[in-house]
């Protein structure tokens, strides 16, 4: 395990901070030092959390599929901190339900924002990056590990994004720029709370398998996250079982697929009535933004 390097003085940007994980990873990044820099959709709850930080900082409103505001972002936030070592591309959504009946516009959505998202804020980032030799870490989940029923779109875009950093790290490690990809089971945050107000979707997270099947406290993962961030490690696991899971990887569409069957056939006549939008906050940010745009 290579060591922990300080945080005292680098310049940390992290995408989707108006709340949940990047809200907490920003405040405990500026604990230890760190100058941070806010990017999201909602001014004042990034204003909000701005001022409650530790170091200097900025917030940002930028939407993480759009080239051009990502790039001006990137600009500025070098020329207001004079230097970037760090960038989480932690914005995300989440939409559930059965594939047959999910909302088109969500679904696709939550590829953009996760996926596209990701790979834009990377896009944006990397020149600074490879001047200052940083760190990017993507966050990924336990959804690109495993299938899920009910969850096509945020697993394809989980598995993507997982896929697009394995790739990224072997393109730029040359220049000195570290990329690691972090893995979240359920955890405390709006997005995981709003999922379960749907009582189909509740249930069915009640039915996976131990240790998948509880929701695990914020403050603890985030601890995880910062402590892969200072070791610029590859692999970043917010709950600890999560390592594990990487050597059954290979086993587990196929017992997803027997046992995720029965749940789906047992809910099927409840199936119809589960939510086909955006879940959570963000999520309720994220489609209040686009409808102001068109």
């Amino acid at each position: 395990m290579s060591a922990r390097r300080s945080l005292e003085g680098r310049v940390a940007v992290v995408t989707g901070a108006a709340r949940g994980v990047g809200e907490l990873l920003a405040r405990k990044l500026s604990a230890r030092g760190a100058r941070i820099a806010l990017v999201g959709l909602e001014p004042e709850a990034l204003k909000e959390v701005s001022e409650r930080l530790h170091t200097d900082s900025e917030h940002w409103y930028a939407d993480v599929t759009d080239h051009e505001a990502m790039a001006r972002v990137a600009q500025e936030v070098q020329e207001r901190f004079g230097k970037v070592d760090i960038v989480v591309a932690n914005a995300g959504v989440a939409a559930g339900g059965p594939f047959a009946h999910s909302d088109p516009d969500a679904w696709r959505r939550v590829i953009e924002v996760n996926l596209i998202g990701g790979a834009v804020t990377a896009r944006a980032f990397l020149p600074v990056l490879t001047q200052s030799r940083g760190y990017f870490l993507q966050i990924a989940s336990l959804a690109a590990i495993t299938p899920a029923p009910m969850m096509t779109a945020y697993c394809a875009s989980k598995s993507g994004v997982e896929a697009f950093a394995h790739c990224l790290r072997a393109e730029v490690a040359h220049k000195g720029v570290g990329v690691g990809v972090g893995y979240l089971s359920w955890t405390d945050t709006d997005m995981v709370r709003g999922a379960d107000q749907d009582e189909v979707m509740r249930e069915l997270r009640r039915r996976l398998p131990w240790p998948a099947n509880r929701t695990y406290p914020l403050g603890p993962a985030v601890d995880r996250i910062v402590a892969g961030i200072e070791r610029r490690s590859p692999h970043v696991y917010a709950q600890w079982w999560l390592r594990g899971m990487q050597g059954v990887r290979g086993y587990l569409p196929g017992i997803i697929a027997t046992v995720g069957q029965r749940d789906v056939k047992r809910f099927e006549p409840r199936l119809a009535g589960v939510s086909r939008g955006l879940v959570g906050a963000g999520g309720a940010a994220d489609e209040q933004q686009r409808t102001q745009r068109r």
